[in-house]
């Protein structure tokens, strides 16, 4: 099987991060995200995966590059302009003659995929949807299927708390279900393709399992979902807590808390404290500083007894000495001001 994933999104809820670095590009613990998303892949068997993007396209290149080699082969589709979910599939459907995958770029999860497929080919399913039970649809809107699992209609977001089966970005996908949809302009397969193969009667099915999933689409669901793998929620990534990455300094007497990573080149220095925190590669922490519930980007310094709290740091933010971010989000290479 070859496989499609969706990486063309702006990432908006995770700026200031984003601004710099795509979000499927964001680390996950110990590398970019879109690479545990392909690893996951290749060992399922999958040989080849189309990717797109209009956005920070020219970012993408050296990841790619670092992928050569390794399955899966990948080819980069380039999307003049943003194409959306179905739009970007359509784009990319003539390397598809038979039943493919289609993930989204941002969602963490361990989704039994062979299982997936076997449901898809055993109801001749046109699309097959992962979905999943949760207390409250309001993020998401609802999918209403029947007890053998077909789709029988999309639901939009309630307006209050309500349970129920959402979609969780997963798909098996025939190629005639993309048929005729335009690869021109945005097309999205959530609210115009999959609604009109439902009316059209076409099979669409729904796979329900209570597999991990998390849609990494805001700072707290991306802390949240770092929190989940440290702690060994999430089957088949298993890292200490907390974790360091290569070449990180920690001076003897600092504190580094759990659920917490430390990427390659981080220094943390005397007295510091750091809780709860994402900290990527080459971020500084100066002494008796405190960091805790954030998101540090590349390259970050937080100056000797600085506090951080609840906030996001993109690349290259400095916090100067005695600095005070709290609830903040602080764009690439700002320096706050005391």
């Amino acid at each position: 099987m070859n496989a499609v994933v969706l990486v063309g999104g702006e990432g908006t809820r995770m700026r200031p991060l984003t601004e710099t670095v795509p979000k499927p590009l964001l680390p996950m613990i110990d590398r970019p995200f879109l690479d545990h998303v392909l690893d996951r892949l290749s060992s399922f068997g999958i040989e080849f995966v189309a990717l797109s993007s209009p956005y920070l396209e020219e970012v993408f290149g050296p990841f790619l590059r670092s992928r050569e080699g390794r399955a899966p082969r990948i080819e980069w589709i380039t999307e003049t302009t943003p194409l959306g979910t179905a739009g970007a599939i359509a784009n990319a459907l003539d390397r598809f003659n038979e039943t493919f995958l289609v993930l989204n770029g941002d969602i963490l999860t361990d989704l039994d995929l062979e299982a997936l497929v076997a449901f898809h080919r055993a109801r001749g399913a046109v699309s097959t949807i992962s979905l999943a039970e949760v207390d409250d649809a309001r993020p998401f809107g609802l999918v209403d299927i029947d007890p053998n699992g077909r789709v029988g209609a999309f639901r939009e977001k309630p307006t209050d708390p309500t349970s129920g089966r959402v979609n969780t970005g997963t798909y098996v996908l025939e190629p005639v279900a993309l048929q005729g949809v335009s690869s021109t302009r945005s097309v999205s397969i959530e609210k115009e393709v999959f609604p009109a193969l439902i009316g059209s009667k076409v099979p669409v099915y729904g796979f329900l399992s209570d597999t991990y999933w998390m849609d990494l689409g805001t700072p707290e669901k991306y802390l949240q979902a770092s929190y989940d793998v440290l702690e060994g929620r999430v089957r088949g990534m298993d890292y200490p807590d907390p974790y360091m990455g290569d070449g990180v300094e920690v001076a003897p007497n600092a504190k580094i808390e759990p659920r917490v990573v430390l990427g390659p080149g981080t220094v943390v220095g005397p007295d510091a404290v750091v809780a709860d925190s994402v900290l990527f590669a080459k971020t500084r922490i100066e002494a008796r500083a405190r960091v805790h519930g954030s998101i540090l980007g590349h390259a970050v310094h937080v100056g000797a007894d600085a506090i951080v709290s609840r906030s996001v740091l993109a690349e290259g933010a400095v916090i100067p000495p005695g600095g005070d971010a709290k609830d903040a989000k602080i764009p690439p290479f700002t320096v706050l001001e005391r």
